[in-house]
């Protein structure tokens, strides 16, 4: 019973994945579209990819849980290709936007480290493609590597846009306590939403492989192992 509730955990998790991305990019999506990003070609084509990738994301897991296995490994080689340019046009604009390791915050160095930790996590699902257990758990990790950027802008649209009216005496407390953190500089909601959500997924990837497997898988292991080091990394170098 245990395995069958889990069941739908990479489903679910990749809907989740897929709403935040939304939320997160609303304001270019529907909300405020003449912005000048918006007319920028380069961020126009990595925002194309970016939503992309969690609706293929999507898709694939769901397939799989209906058992469409045919249709998921047809969708796969676009799926690779949307990864590859995911990789690509994020890369491009580090190098655009590039101000000196030294001159970055450490949030923004992490990402740095982490667009090349995506890259080899869906390089190496694809090498074992059909390896089904390592195989997801690849794809997943080095999809939560990269939410950084989601959980940053999602948590205005999403948090901050009912709180702050609703309970305006705390919104403004949390303001008047702006801290430092890990490379952030922001109030508290905002840091504990941000990295308790981030770390949540990878949590939630071990409590899926306890409940499954009655161990953690060794992806699952690597997945936040490298994810502290590199905001150590990104901290004090």
């Amino acid at each position: 019973m245990a395995n069958r509730a889990w069941g739908t955990y990479f489903s679910v998790v990749s809907v989740l994945l897929l709403f935040l991305s939304i939320v997160a990019f609303s304001d270019n999506l529907f909300t405020d579209i003449g912005q000048p990003s918006n007319g920028d070609p380069k961020f126009v084509v990595h925002g194309l990819f970016g939503l992309a990738w969690y609706v293929l994301l999507a898709t694939q897991a769901n397939l799989v849980r209906v058992r469409n296995l045919r249709l998921h490994r047809k969708l796969g080689i676009a799926t690779f290709i949307v990864a590859i340019g995911v990789t690509l046009s994020t890369l491009y604009l580090f190098v655009v936007l590039w101000k000196g390791w030294a001159n970055m915050s450490g949030e923004v160095r992490a990402n740095r480290l982490f667009l090349p930790s995506y890259a080899l996590c869906l390089w190496s699902a694809w090498l074992r493609r059909g390896q089904p257990d390592w195989h997801k758990r690849l794809i997943f990790t080095g999809t939560f590597f990269m939410l950084g950027p989601v959980l940053a802008r999602a948590y205005d649209p999403l948090i901050a846009s009912w709180t702050e009216p609703l309970f305006p005496a705390f919104a403004a407390r949390m303001a008047g306590m702006r801290m430092d953190f890990a490379g952030l500089n922001a109030d508290p909601a905002f840091l504990a939403f941000f990295y308790g959500v981030w770390i949540g997924f990878f949590l939630s990837l071990a409590r899926y492989d306890w409940k499954t497997l009655r161990r953690i898988h060794p992806v699952t292991v690597a997945g936040p192992v490298w994810f502290v080091l590199a905001w150590l990394i990104s901290l004090f170098t």
